[in-house]
């Protein structure tokens, strides 16, 4: 699938997502998630995006993956602020290589991977915190996935990252629920329970 514009809040959550499954996710692996979230092949080969710039990117995105777990409201917001403020640059529009006018706020064009992508992450985040007004990322709430979402709806703040997550665990609370009745009902109806 081809995202179409820059979306840099996806891009982190797909970034962030691919490392923890895969820590060392290799070189090539994330070219191919850089690509597909509108970076230029030309831009992503060996030379331009070394073995050297894919190790600070992983560390960068698992630096942004503390921002995109926190459950803490203000505690998000000062942690954007520390990593805007060691952005040291200022926002701006940027059209090149063929791309449509964007945002950028790292330090140039010629920004390392990292900076780059620490800088765009928590601009992105930090505008969605202002819009809702809140946290609208998260982890999924189910205790068998950890997959990072947006939460770019209007309405109550989402737990699960997909509607499959929410059934299963809306199932098996169910399902627990039942049991925890027919336990209660047996233990009533059984003759010789201990009676206080």
């Amino acid at each position: 699938m081809t995202v179409h514009g820059f979306r840099p809040a996806e891009r982190l959550v797909d970034l962030a997502n691919a490392v923890r499954d895969s820590p060392g996710l290799s070189r090539d692996a994330l070219a191919v998630l850089l690509v597909r979230h509108g970076e230029r092949p030309e831009d992503v080969t060996d030379r331009a995006f070394t073995a050297g710039d894919a190790d600070a990117l992983r560390a960068a995105v698992v630096r942004m993956t503390g921002v995109l777990t926190e459950t803490d409201t203000d505690r998000a917001a000062h942690a954007l602020n520390a990593l805007l403020a060691e952005c040291g640059a200022r926002p701006r529009l940027s059209r090149h290589d063929g791309h449509g006018w964007h945002l950028h706020i790292d330090r140039g064009e010629d920004a390392g991977w990292a900076d780059w992508l620490l800088a765009s992450g928590a601009l992105a985040l930090a505008r969605l915190l202002s819009e809702h007004g809140r946290i609208s990322w998260g982890e999924c709430a189910s205790p068998r996935c950890t997959t990072l979402f947006l939460d770019n709806g209007p309405g109550s703040a989402r737990r699960y990252c997909s509607g499959t997550c929410a059934s299963r665990e809306r199932v098996a609370a169910l399902r627990r629920r039942r049991r925890s009745a027919g336990a209660g009902a047996g233990a009533a109806a059984d003759p010789d329970a201990p009676t206080h």
